[in-house]
């Protein structure tokens, strides 16, 4: 198998990543693109002898850390730019190859290069630092009762309020129209046979809000066809995933509101 073909199936889920550590679509896949120009150069960066989708996040860690740029602190600047200031770089990094990625501590040592010791910390801070940015509102659409549940019950405890839950797509349209929400969550496949993705579409043609997808069926959206969501959680998932999500949807999201 060439080394093509063993990076393929990573590359989509490399991509969520660059997405989530930079705040952008467009900004993430230019550094997966680098990544990948680089094992081309040096092919011996990544072996089939070792655990590839680790060795992959490793050279695309040095990557970034190599291009990161302090940014300049505007104390009336909201925007996402201007809170990247809050969060140390390798915080951010262990947050997302941790609860977002779901390695483990020691694959995280490896890819950010950081002692296996120090991941906790960093992980800890990290949540600490973005949670005490920014409190909002939330909307849930989620057709099952105890996932639905589960996610108010970590909404809530994050400090953030639901505004409302939705099980079907005109649910969640009735629901925006009740209170407009600072973030979505939103699973694919509805009560009624409805799509979570069309309510979505619905719901930002009328607002610019992040959205985090919440679904079994991750193949659906990480397509590399279109446009893909920032944020994406996988079915079963852990609440840590949720919780890193949240925090860095309303991190990057610019119509989000300081505490």
């Amino acid at each position: 198998m060439s080394l093509a073909e063993i990076l393929k199936p990573h590359l989509p889920y490399l991509r969520r990543y660059g997405r989530a550590l930079t705040g952008s679509q467009k900004s993430g896949d230019t550094f997966v693109k680098a990544t990948l120009e680089a094992i081309v150069a040096d092919p011996d960066s990544v072996t089939n002898d070792d655990n590839v989708r680790v060795q992959l996040y490793r050279v695309f860690s040095r990557i970034w850390e190599s291009a990161h740029v302090s940014l300049t602190e505007d104390p009336d600047d909201n925007t996402a730019q201007s809170r990247l200031n809050a969060i140390p770089p390798i915080s951010r990094q262990v947050l997302l190859l941790t609860s977002l990625e779901g390695f483990s501590i020691s694959e995280v040592a490896k890819i950010a290069d950081v002692g296996e010791n120090s991941i906790n910390g960093l992980l800890e801070d990290a949540i600490a630092d973005i949670d005490k940015e920014i409190r909002s509102d939330v909307l849930i659409i989620e057709d099952e009762a105890l996932i639905s549940m589960e996610l108010q019950q970590i909404v809530s405890g994050l400090g953030h309020r639901v505004c409302g839950t939705a099980t079907t797509h005109q649910g969640a349209l009735e629901a925006v129209e009740k209170a407009k929400p600072s973030l979505v969550l939103a699973d694919i496949q509805l009560a009624d046979g409805s799509s979570g993705i069309d309510a979505v579409k619905d719901i930002l043609e009328q607002i610019s809000v992040p959205v985090i997808f919440i679904t079994a069926f991750p193949e659906r959206l990480l397509t590399g066809e279109r446009p893909e969501p920032t944020f994406l959680i996988t079915k079963p998932f852990q609440p840590n995933a949720i919780r890193a999500a949240i925090s860095q949807a309303l991190f990057f999201s610019t119509e989000a509101q300081p505490a």
